[in-house]
């Protein structure tokens, strides 16, 4: 019961806090048609977020681990929960710097989202089956937005494509961690209600080599490193603190507010 608690607290909390990033765009988008369409990926974000933490509340609720005095809910789990109980990959809490940056961090994540989601769609927990079955669709469009944009600024002026250039050195690192299992991932690949997720590399990469090339975008060999991340299992960057701190407020500041 644990593990499959931890898998889906991992696949709600990636969702959440790039929601969290994307939302800081709201307004301050670089014209007004992607103002709405970053707000209306970071509500789809947040909307798979809810529905995960949802049937994680659910699980603790019918498990011995209840932590919380009162039963758990979508709102504990996101609003009470410390930084070291987040299990998000670090891409997803980089700061946006600028659009350049956000567009990559979404593309990223939408790849490898959206070969994680085609393949849980055959989860044998119904539940997850059903949320990447519904969430599938709207992260075809977030691949489809990201891919566009990574291409109009990798091949477009030389200030747009040098500033792809900086994204791909400050965020190319964080991406193995995709690849990375949990325990809590192994054993939901074991078991048959997650995934493999070293399996979704190959095509992650042929993805993303694809659009690059369309965008006369490359990785430098400084970009090629990879590092052991530990995001999956609560060792964050301190980009998280600072999210969670806004994020958290209400609910710290006055406990058990309700809309």
């Amino acid at each position: 019961m644990n593990e499959i608690i931890n898998y889906t607290l991992h696949l709600a909390d990636n969702s959440l806090i790039l929601g969290h990033r994307n939302s800081e765009w709201t307004g301050h988008g670089p014209i007004l048609e992607q103002d709405i369409a970053i707000s209306n990926i970071a509500l789809d974000l947040i909307g798979q977020a809810r529905n995960f933490y949802q049937y994680a509340a659910t699980l603790i609720n019918q498990s011995t681990i209840q932590k919380f005095s009162k039963p758990a809910t979508e709102d504990t789990l996101a609003y009470l929960r410390n930084e070291n109980e987040f299990k998000n990959c670090l891409l997803v809490e980089q700061p946006n710097s600028d659009w350049a940056k956000t567009i990559l961090r979404q593309f990223f994540f939408s790849v490898y989202q959206f070969y994680l989601y085609q393949q849980l769609q055959n989860s044998n927990d119904e539940t997850i089956a059903a949320i990447a079955e519904k969430s599938l669709k709207e992260v075809t469009y977030h691949l489809r937005w990201s891919s566009e944009w990574v291409i109009r600024l990798g091949d477009g002026t030389e200030e747009s494509h040098s500033r792809m250039l900086n994204a791909i050195d400050d965020l190319w690192i964080y991406t193995d961690e995709f690849f990375q299992a949990a325990s809590y991932e192994l054993l939901a690949a074991s078991e048959g209600f997650g995934v493999d997720v070293l399996l979704l590399k190959t095509d992650w990469l042929k993805k993303v080599t694809e659009i690059f090339d369309e965008a006369t975008l490359t990785i430098s060999v400084e970009s090629k490193q990879q590092i052991k991340w530990l995001g999956k299992e609560g060792k964050h960057s301190e980009h998280l603190r600072h999210i969670l701190g806004e994020m958290q407020f209400l609910q710290r500041t006055y406990p058990n507010s309700v809309w």
